[in-house]
């Protein structure tokens, strides 16, 4: 039997904790094969960015063609896309190919709080790609970010948000709380005529949390290219991301936010 295999689409993070490097890892932990398409380079440490490199975006398309020509991709992740024209080579590989899984991990908020994409980047992602996913997996200021509005400080407002999120042509939306407060870090998965599915977790004290959305979103893919229902894919990508945050002190990492543990379980 042939190993599932998963894309990701992102960006390079050259200290290994975030972007395609996480992906990969990710994929490689949970038991899928990972192929990646690189959409930026990243002068990065755990202390912060120096520097991007976008990749062209015909090369990008190129990138995908040939994963796309040669493997039998079950699922893709989508992640950092930082141009108008990415975007649209991402949406138009994704047409022609029509992939089973697509989750697309909206990457627009820095953890400083900056944004990452312009206003009409922004609008390309709300409008173009979004609804090629399957599954879209915003943090509470992404959620916000992509409605043009607040970030939403309740279970009320999430929910609001949830509901119009999904009506912009996705099947599923994981809003992911680890932004929000309290002793639970609450997930909330939002899909079409059905009721709220929450997936929580102890909130974990360490400053070690970078990389931990693009790991989750990788981690629901593996699942989905391993032919998991998307619930039980996200169920399991949120205990797998929960022990590598619980784990990612042991790693000792760099002088600022280390990478959650990828390998936590098998360390020995």
């Amino acid at each position: 039997m042939a190993i599932p295999i998963a894309l990701t689409i992102a960006g390079s993070d050259s200290s290994g904790g975030a972007g395609i490097q996480a992906d990969l890892k990710t994929f490689a932990a949970c038991g899928a094969y990972g192929a990646s398409a690189i959409t930026a380079l990243t002068a990065q440490n755990t202390q912060g960015v120096t520097g991007i490199h976008d990749v062209p975006a015909d090369f990008v398309t190129a990138q995908i063609d040939a994963v796309f020509s040669d493997l039998d991709v079950a699922a893709v992740k989508v992640g950092m896309v930082s141009q108008n024209a990415t975007i649209m080579a991402i949406v138009n590989g994704l047409t022609r190919w029509s992939p089973k899984h697509v989750v697309v991990d909206p990457v627009m908020i820095a953890t400083s709080g900056a944004r990452l994409l312009s206003p009409d980047a922004i609008e390309l992602v709300r409008t173009k790609l979004i609804c090629r996913a399957h599954i879209m997996t915003p943090n509470l200021p992404e959620a916000g970010a992509l409605l043009d509005e607040a970030v939403a400080s309740d279970e009320r407002a999430i929910a609001d948000q949830g509901r119009r999120l999904l009506a912009l042509g996705c099947k599923a939306v994981l809003i992911k709380g680890g932004h929000g407060e309290g002793a639970e870090s609450i997930d909330y998965l939002f899909r079409e005529n059905q009721p709220v599915v929450r997936f929580s977790a102890p909130r974990i004290a360490t400053a070690n949390t970078h990389g931990t959305g693009c790991s989750l979103s990788s981690a629901i893919a593996a699942g989905l290219a391993l032919g998991k229902p998307l619930e039980d894919a996200v169920r399991d990508a949120k205990v797998y991301v929960s022990a590598a945050i619980a784990a990612a002190d042991r790693l000792k990492v760099g002088h600022g936010h280390g990478p959650i543990h990828h390998f936590h379980k098998f360390d020995r």
